[in-house]
């Protein structure tokens, strides 16, 4: 069986820092969803089964293309019913509309606060019920993330939901790795992520500091390229720049301290993961990084669509905004319960499997090797470390941006002119023969560039 699967980059394939944070769509805006795309991969390599990937991104020719080469098409996907994310739904309905094989879609969530509150999502429920529609007419059930997501799917009609969770959590199949708790103390080192809207919604920035005050040992974790972007270049042009309490912000006491950082491959984060005694966030995959590590997670949610997970995976939870002003840190690492979350895990992963074979499809844990020799590709890898904090200047770290920049460039152009060349060559002609035309427009990267008109501002006027 050839399987299809939408990922925006391979497990095996290496790229530095740089490349993942300045190339467009890496791991589309966030590497917690490398997290489960990379799961994904892993449970459905059987001995039988050869997974592909692709982007899937709408292009002529690409449904046909997938009907001649693939006997399915299978989607992993995160808060996907979201306004910020209508576009990419609606290319994936006029893709999938126009298959012949069929669909699996693993895990799509809908985004809304944690009161529930769907009423921003009227702008894209017409783009939701054509998704769903379609998918439904290549397969016998659609697969949410949790009770929120189905509950709303319910609610525009649609009887043939099923909860499955995220395929994240099922990376090992049905064994999860053993929690290792240890006692809190001032020494405790802890692991703390979220994203920028916490900080700039919620006050999230407060519990940094008070946790950051009880545990010196404290490391923010970040996620997304514009915190690889801080980190790296000290890029603070973006809309969320102006954040000073963000841990990846050049002003924050943890960047000063070197104790910020962002890591491009799942496999070396986890494994720093392992380096901690716990994980405090409102990052879903940052937190659930941790628990494959074996690291204890807290997640302090700020939406429905970590909630709905947290609650799915019984992991550990508290509603970020009930938190009192003084809470103490160490109290809530030390009130939270990681049992339930082992003791349901093998009846989710049955759930899980049984979804996959209802659908047509194995998995590894079953009928294959449960992922080890996908787990001894990774591991023969050297993958890169994770970005820290710069050590330069404003100005400096502006230069060094451009000259990354130019030398990408350039390394781009010499890889079209080889490729120009092995096509020449395969058609039989000579190098002479070769097309002078002038070379296209270079493609990558072609994000941030959102960067580069910052870039500039930054290297005319230095923050002083």
């Amino acid at each position: 069986m050839r399987l299809l699967q939408r990922s925006f980059k391979s497990p095996f394939e290496v790229l530095s820092p740089e490349q993942s944070i300045e190339r467009g769509g890496t791991f589309g805006g966030n590497v917690g969803n490398l997290v489960f795309t990379e799961a994904a991969q892993k449970i459905l390599g059987t001995p039988d089964t050869t997974v592909d990937l692709d982007r899937l991104r709408l292009r002529k020719g690409i449904s046909a293309w997938i009907n001649s080469e693939y006997d399915a098409l299978v989607i992993p996907l995160a808060n996907a019913f979201r306004p910020s994310f209508q576009r990419s739904l609606q290319d994936l309905t006029r893709i999938i509309r126009r298959l012949d094989v069929p669909v699996v879609v693993l895990g799509v969530g809908a985004q809304a606060g944690v009161d529930g509150d769907v009423t921003a999502m009227a702008a894209v429920e017409d783009d939701v019920r054509a998704f769903v529609a379609a998918v439904l007419d290549h397969g016998p059930t659609i697969g949410v993330r949790g009770e929120f997501t189905a509950e709303y799917l319910q609610g525009l009609g649609f009887a043939d939901v099923e909860v499955i969770g995220c395929p994240s959590m099922f990376r090992y199949g049905p064994e999860l790795p053993p929690t290792r708790t240890a006692p809190v103390t001032d020494d405790t080192r802890i692991a703390v992520n979220g994203a920028h809207a916490l900080f700039a919604e919620q006050g999230f920035g407060r519990f940094v500091e008070r946790l950051v005050d009880r545990f010196p040992e404290t490391t923010f974790f970040g996620q997304n390229a514009l915190e690889g972007l801080q980190l790296r270049w000290r890029d603070v042009s973006s809309d969320f720049g102006g954040l000073t309490d963000v841990p990846t912000h050049p002003e924050h006491p943890l960047y000063r301290a070197g104790r910020a950082r962002l890591h491009v491959d799942p496999t070396t984060w986890i494994a720093a993961l392992r380096e901690v005694d716990y994980s405090v966030g409102g990052r879903i995959h940052g937190n659930i990084a941790a628990v494959l590590a074996g690291t204890p997670a807290l997640v302090l949610t700020g939406d429905a669509r970590t909630l709905e997970l947290s609650r799915y995976f019984e992991i550990p939870h508290r509603l970020l905004r009930s938190l009192p002003e003084e809470v103490d840190p160490a109290r809530l690492l030390e009130e939270a319960d990681w049992a339930p979350m082992h003791a349901g895990h093998r009846a989710r992963w049955e759930r899980f499997a049984g979804y996959l074979r209802r659908h047509g499809l194995g998995n590894a844990f079953d009928d294959g090797d449960g992922g080890r020799a996908f787990e001894e590709r990774l591991a023969a890898l050297d993958f890169p470390p994770p970005i820290t904090p710069s050590t330069l200047s404003d100005l400096e770290a502006a230069r060094d941006q451009v000259a990354w920049l130019r030398a990408e460039l350039a390394t781009s152009e010499r890889e079209r002119r080889r490729a120009e060349w092995r096509r020449v060559r395969a058609a039989g002609a000579t190098r002479a023969d070769a097309p002078r035309t002038a070379a296209p427009r270079v493609e990558a990267p072609p994000r941030r560039t959102r960067g580069q008109g910052g870039l500039l501002r930054r290297m005319r006027r230095p923050r002083g």
